[in-house]
């Protein structure tokens, strides 16, 4: 069994910031303390360093089909950039599909075969009778505890309200999570046809068409039925100020329901969408006002939010340009798609790697969030919610030995050149960082080493979760 000692580092958790010693055993922690020792051991000296549990992801997209392409990361690529941003465990989006729960699953299993870090699924499910809510128990035999609604896309995804609140009864009786994409589906559905038939067809259309106000009532709504089935909800990818003010008035009132943002939603606004490359913003829900970003810190800050993740799900901006990818060309169609209509851009950003880094700067470096809750925002309470604590999300004796060494001190001009993203464009083109991952171990192995790639298709394996916890 091989053994690995770090010594020197300062240890980052949710709680607390200390120097210490980790002791690797095979894939596990060991040991933690001062002064450690191991006569065979394989030594890395985290003088200097910070050590921070192994990023998890709680919101990703791979290999996704949309709009007659395909998201252009897989379960390695996507991986693989998630790992070079300090993240080692994310968690993907079944389809559901007619055939049932077991055949959805089966086929994300054999797209994430290639997996190059650990994963978990969430269950999109967009249609609900009872004997779906009979098969529910089948789901948790497989290791998935998280079911995913939407109150939007009318006629594809979408559930009725009275479906939702089914779903969420039978998912209390299973001890099962329910997520929620709150927008207004029906306003939506009213406004696109209008703005399209004005001539309205530029990127920032989208945003008006998607009116910020129809994710606020929807957050209430999915609230309401929360408390009323005591079920617990948790609310993706939330991205106006107005939600976590309805966020912050239902947890005030003990309704168990929590919330997750998304790096883009802190930085960017309608006004990007507005740029002649505007396009590279669109998502769904998309960016709002600089006033909601700053609403949005706030309740990370506040602890209204429960965590960060990614949305990631990445499509070129121009697909027509192949770009080199380890040694490859390769072309994908992307966002040109769009050009002439913006109901036609595929709806996705690339962030998987992204996230740790530029919060580091931008969150705690900036002064928005301590370092203690950089690391609960991102491993640890997204590891307790799914069900994957302690295993996950936590640098202790028995853990996973999923340990990200930081520099503090480097310094990164950050771009498309830097990302292993497999997209031709990045978010955060030219913004300057100070502190970046240094080396990155999953479950004991190392996989990053500076610019270094030691990790491979593979790598990953499938986390079985169990019912987590309500924060």
């Amino acid at each position: 069994m091989k053994t690995t000692l770090i010594n020197n580092g300062t240890l980052i958790t949710a709680a607390e910031t200390f120097k210490a010693d980790i002791l690797i055993e095979g894939e596990k922690i060991r040991l933690i303390g001062e002064n450690l020792t191991a006569p065979d051991a394989f030594v890395v000296d985290a003088t200097g360093k910070f050590l921070t549990p192994g990023g998890i992801d709680p919101h990703c997209h791979f290999d996704l089909p949309m709009f007659g392409t395909v998201s252009s990361d897989d379960h390695y690529t996507g991986h693989k950039a998630a790992a070079f941003g300090g993240t080692t465990t994310v968690m993907d989006f079944v389809v559901q599909e007619s055939q049932g729960f077991r055949y959805s699953v089966d086929l994300w299993l054999e797209k994430a075969a290639k997996a190059a870090i650990d994963y978990s699924f969430h269950m999109n499910l967009t249609h609900f009778d009872e004997a779906i809510a009979a098969g529910l128990p089948s789901l948790r035999e497989i290791g998935i505890t998280t079911l995913k609604v939407f109150t939007a896309y009318n006629g594809r995804l979408r559930l009725d309200d009275g479906a939702i609140f089914r779903a969420l009864r039978s998912a209390k009786e299973n001890g099962m999570l329910v997520m929620a994409h709150c927008e207004n589906g029906d306003v939506i559905e009213t406004l696109i046809p209008e703005a399209l038939a004005a001539g309205h067809t530029s990127p920032e259309w989208h945003a008006r068409t998607r009116p910020a106000w129809g994710a606020i009532e929807s957050t209430l709504r999915l609230a309401a039925m929360a408390q009323e089935t005591k079920a617990p909800v948790y609310i993706v990818h939330m991205n106006v100020g107005g939600e976590a003010d309805m966020l912050k008035y239902a947890r005030e009132r003990g309704v168990p329901i929590m919330g997750e943002t998304c790096p883009p939603y802190l930085f960017f606004s309608i006004e990007h969408l507005m740029r002649p490359d505007g396009a590279k913003w669109i998502c769904s829900p998309p960016m709002r006002t600089a006033a909601d970003n700053a609403r949005l810190w706030q309740g990370l800050a506040e602890g209204t939010l429960q965590t960060i993740g990614t949305d990631h799900c990445p499509f070129f901006f121009d697909g027509t340009q192949p770009i080199s990818y380890e040694g490859k060309e390769i072309a994908i169609p992307g966002k040109e798609l769009g050009a002439e209509n913006f109901t036609k851009i595929p709806n996705g950003l690339p962030g998987v790697q992204d996230r740790l880094p530029i919060l580091w700067t931008y969150g705690v470096r900036a002064g928005k969030i301590s370092a203690n809750q950089f690391v609960a925002l991102t491993a640890t309470n997204p590891a307790k919610i799914f069900g994957l604590y302690p295993r996950k999300g936590a640098l202790v004796p028995g853990a996973d030995a999923d340990i990200v060494i930081w520099d503090p001190e480097k310094k990164v001009k950050y771009g498309v050149a830097h990302s292993h993203q497999r997209t031709d464009y990045n978010l955060y083109e030219g913004w300057e960082l100070v502190g970046y991952p240094e080396k990155v171990f999953l479950r004991g192995k190392m996989i990053v080493a500076g610019k270094k790639w030691l990790g491979k298709s593979g790598d990953g394996q499938f986390l079985k979760r169990g019912e987590g916890e309500v924060l």
